[in-house]
């Protein structure tokens, strides 16, 4: 329930909502599209990858020279968890063909893939199997599947969205095995969203030409990853899965290939090694470092550990300057603060609005975009609603889809956002929601070709741990994709490796050499990487906790 005092601005959204319904309703363009001019400079000034202190130059590793971003630099330069003399690699815990660190959707899609082309797959995971940013997602997945739409026309959007720095050999990768990808999710049970004749039904998402995004009501990303979840499970004889082991160092072998990892079990405080042919990560992004202090609307497995393991092995790291704070995480009530309120909720037709009920951004901006607005209104603008809490936002005017698309459709297409909201009586059929930019996705990420490959031999890397599928900027639905696309890949061509490979000696000498670096630069010996698991109180919640003197966990 709103406080009275914003009741007031709720009027005002009121009071404007029948001229822009009206509008909606009328087909005519609901607000100017901004020019390249006009993207340039509201991403320059508000955008918080532009601010000095966002990024800064990683001083150790291939990308060393290059201004990243500043967390993540932070995170790389740091010493290993582990002390290599203690293993002995001779005599692996475990071996495999191939070795799959991550499971969501990626790493399913990699390790059913692997086995359907005859590799034997050991999936390992942080947390349990399915406890990702994959079972997260909300709005949808994209495809170019309808008459009037072309792989080409969604590259040209994704190329678009990505301001013309994705690979391009990546981003066709993307478009041209999306339509085979969604069969393939169909023929496994996904159950997609569906018109009364059958067909897809198919929505428009920000930066997009063409409405190709295909969806499961709004839990797109659990139907997707329950199906792929229940086929791993179901292949008990080709897929070894291991839980509650996160891998926190890669192996290389005496000819510089990657050969597998170390795993650390999080209930018996044990280490355990695997020897493998062939190592895919699929272990997401960034989103719990909660960089430049946004809420973040990640999973807390979202450490970046990927990252880590990769760079200190030697791969390349691309477009680690660019992060994606999506335009509407929830800001109100307090609980929920970061909580993402999908995408397609403007899909559908809700309209951004300040204070005073006006239509200030094109709705369906690339994100990017449309979240730098959503910062300049609020502050240089002044034109945004603060919450008790102190945080501010804009409106997101929902009960604009109910009279859009008909009575009870947000119930029908959007439950878990209706529910989410309802739990603290806000009905988003009658009220708006109150929104700002949460951080969402890292663009970039581990280099990799269009067969997944890194510049390390038998090192793979499929979804949100690699770089260059998006640019500097992802538009909606793409993310679904690419962890199918890439993660079927990566699958395939690990496979395929593995079948030729003769692993050498094992060693983490690597570990050694990067420490050497990390050593002359006077890091601190307690600061160790990769994180594992974040800090569970966010540095908001932690000043509300501040007492004059130590009680436990209070500080």
């Amino acid at each position: 329930m709103y406080p009275e005092y914003m009741q007031e601005s709720i009027r005002n959204v009121e009071k404007t909502r029948p001229a822009r319904l009206k509008l909606a309703k009328s087909g005519k363009q609901l607000f100017p599209r901004m020019s390249a001019q006009e993207r340039d400079v509201v991403l320059n000034k508000f955008h918080p990858d532009y601010k000095p202190e966002a990024r800064r130059e990683i001083r150790i590793g291939p990308n060393k020279g290059e201004r990243i971003t500043t967390k993540v630099a932070e995170l790389l330069e740091t010493f290993s968890r582990i002390n290599p003399a203690d293993f002995d690699l001779d005599h692996p815990d475990y071996e495999t063909d191939v070795l799959v660190i991550g499971a969501g959707s990626a790493g399913f899609s990699a390790s059913i893939l692997a086995a359907e082309n005859g590799a034997n797959v050991i999936l390992v995971t942080k947390l349990r199997i399915g406890d990702s940013n994959s079972m997260m997602a909300q709005g949808g997945i994209q495809a170019a599947v309808r008459p009037d739409d072309s792989p080409v026309l969604h590259y040209l959007d994704v190329i678009g969205g990505g301001h013309f720095d994705n690979k391009p050999e990546l981003a066709k990768a993307l478009v041209c095995d999306a339509p085979d990808a969604i069969k393939w999710l169909q023929d496994l049970g996904v159950m997609f969203d569906r018109n009364p004749d059958g067909t897809m039904k198919t929505k428009s998402g920000g930066g997009t030409c063409r409405p190709r995004m295909h969806s499961a009501r709004d839990y797109t990303g659990a139907a997707i990853c329950r199906t792929l979840r229940d086929e791993v499970q179901n292949r008990p004889d080709k897929i070894k899965i291991l839980e509650h082991q996160p891998a926190v160092e890669l192996i290389k072998d005496s000819n510089g290939r990657v050969a597998g990892a170390v795993l650390y079990h999080l209930e018996n405080k044990e280490y355990f090694t695997i020897k493998a042919k062939a190592t895919i990560l699929s272990t997401g992004g960034f989103g719990r470092l909660h960089i430049q202090g946004f809420e973040t609307t990640n999973h807390y497995g979202a450490t970046a550990d990927g990252l880590v393991m990769g760079y200190r092995a030697g791969a390349n790291l691309l477009y680690m300057d660019s992060v994606q704070y999506h335009p509407t995480g929830a800001v109100y009530p307090l609980q929920i603060v970061g909580f993402l309120c999908t995408e397609k909720l403007r899909g559908m037709g809700a309209q951004p609005v300040n204070k005073n009920g006006e239509l200030f951004v094109y709705p369906l901006e690339p994100r990017d975009i449309e979240a730098s607005a959503f910062i300049r209104e609020c502050t240089e603008r002044g034109n945004g609603i603060k919450t008790p809490a102190g945080n501010l936002g804009i409106w997101l005017d929902t009960p604009l889809i109910e009279q859009i698309n008909g009575a009870g459709a947000i119930k029908q297409n959007l439950p878990a956002m209706l529910r989410q909201f309802g739990r603290f009586d806000v009905d988003i059929t009658k009220e708006p929601m109150l929104v700002y930019p949460t951080l969402h996705y890292q663009n970039g990420g581990l280099e990799i070709n269009d067969h997944c490959e890194t510049k390390l031999p038998g090192l793979y890397v499929a979804g949100e741990a690699s770089g260059g599928v998006h640019g500097r900027n992802r538009l909606m639905g793409n993310s679904q994709l690419d962890l199918i696309v890439f993660g079927r890949r990566a699958g395939r061509y690990a496979a395929e490796y593995a079948k030729g490979a003769k692993l050498g000696k094992l060693n983490l000498d690597h570990v050694y050499e990067y420490e050497k670096e990390v050593e002359k630069l006077g890091i601190d010996r307690k600061k160790i990487s990769p994180m594992v698991l974040p800090d569970y109180i966010p540095e908001a919640v932690k000043k509300r906790q501040y007492t004059t003197h130590y009680e436990g966990t209070l500080r």
